[in-house]
């Protein structure tokens, strides 16, 4: 990526600092207990697992998970072909580039908050194909299709990236129970707003910048879908901004661990009992770093809204609904252009917002 554009150039005030604080408080969960006959025999032991999430998400809404059950051979095959692609000369890639007809593939002119990515990723659908408003406009019931598009090289690629999404769609499935039950509810409540799902996997690389303390690999950003988890190679460069002070802190790699954030959908459905959490991606100048997040997201027509069993007369619905597939779509299209005004977000839904003209756009009449 040689210099440093102007483009990638950080705020002044959302310019990484140098300096490093570990994040040591980020929660580390075993999920041990899930594969053990003894969560059977004694409901004590998943109840303290429960009671883990639990206070995770409402302290951090973000954790790590060891002993999950994702084979490692099947996450460093992954990463083995990921670094064979992105080492290819750019021509190379560009076969397999995305745009706005065909959102899957490979990109490296990607935008958050206006701002450049000092990246290059390539996404796929979980779903092949996966189902999404054919446009923007609420009145608009058309669907497409989006498929996912597959690089000559390396032959192997597609095969460990679908192998590792089955991994990871039984893992998302195991902790989206483990939410539900920490939230007080029936176990299979999420089942049912994934059985068409949206979610979609990205192979990121972050190359060496010679200007660190100007670009991020990732600007401050929350994750718009029900939950996000994470694989990071040991170069490490994830923050999370802390909820108790507000200071980015820095997620050390935990060997063989996933990291796990709630997202916005959960913070709705939650009614804000978890919060989803603003986090980025710093880089460095002198070792290249790959990581590889699972987006799960629901179904296009999911009606996103805060969960019956968790309002009350003395805790109302925080936001309106508004629909998944819409909003989805209008996200990817932002990643083509930089817009003259913020991405649509979570807040534009807020009750208190209800004039705001992006949510009266996406929203359900």
């Amino acid at each position: 990526m040689g210099e440093v554009d102007p483009a990638f150039i950080q705020d002044l005030e959302h310019r990484p600092k140098l300096s490093i604080t570990q994040a040591e408080g980020i929660p580390l969960i075993d999920l041990s207990v899930l594969n053990s006959p003894d969560a059977v025999s004694d409901p004590s032991t998943l109840d303290s697992l429960v009671s883990e999430i639990r206070n995770a998400c409402r302290d951090w809404g973000f954790f790590q998970v060891i002993n999950h059950g994702v084979p490692l051979e099947q996450r460093q095959k992954l990463e083995k072909a990921a670094r064979k692609f992105f080492a290819q000369p750019l021509e190379a890639k560009l076969k397999v580039r995305r745009d706005e007809l065909q959102v899957s593939g490979y990109y490296d002119t990607e935008h958050t908050k206006n701002v450049r990515d000092w990246k290059e990723v390539f996404d796929f659908s979980v779903h092949n194909p996966t189902i999404v408003p054919a446009s923007t406009r609420p009145d608009d019931k058309e669907v497409v299709e989006w498929h996912n598009q597959w690089p000559e090289y390396p032959p192997e690629l597609r095969e460990a990236c679908e192998e590792y999404a089955e991994e990871l769609e039984k893992l998302s499935f195991k902790l989206m129970e483990l939410i539900a039950l920490s939230l007080g509810l029936p176990a299979d409540s999420f089942y049912g707003y994934f059985k068409e799902q949206t979610s979609f996997i990205r192979l990121n690389h972050y190359p060496p910048c010679p200007a660190p303390d100007l670009a991020l690999g990732v600007g401050r950003h929350k994750d718009a879908g029900a939950l996000t988890i994470l694989s990071q190679d040991d170069v490490g460069g994830l923050e999370v901004k802390r909820k108790s002070d507000g200071e980015w802190i820095r997620v050390r790699p935990t060997p063989d661990a996933f990291i796990i954030n709630v997202g916005d959908i959960i913070q709705v459905w939650s009614n804000e009992t978890y919060e989803s959490v603003e986090h980025r991606v710093m880089v460095n100048s002198e070792r290249e770093r790959f990581s590889i997040p699972f987006f799960f997201n629901p179904a296009h027509y999911t009606i996103v809204k805060p969960l019956e069993l968790l309002t009350s007369e003395k805790d109302p619905p925080r936001y309106k609904p508004y629909n998944w597939g819409k909003f989805f779509v209008t996200r990817k299209g932002s990643n083509f252009k930089k817009l003259d005004v913020e991405n649509i977000q979570i807040y534009h839904f807020k009750i208190s917002e209800l004039a705001d003209r992006l949510g009266e756009t996406l929203s359900v009449k």
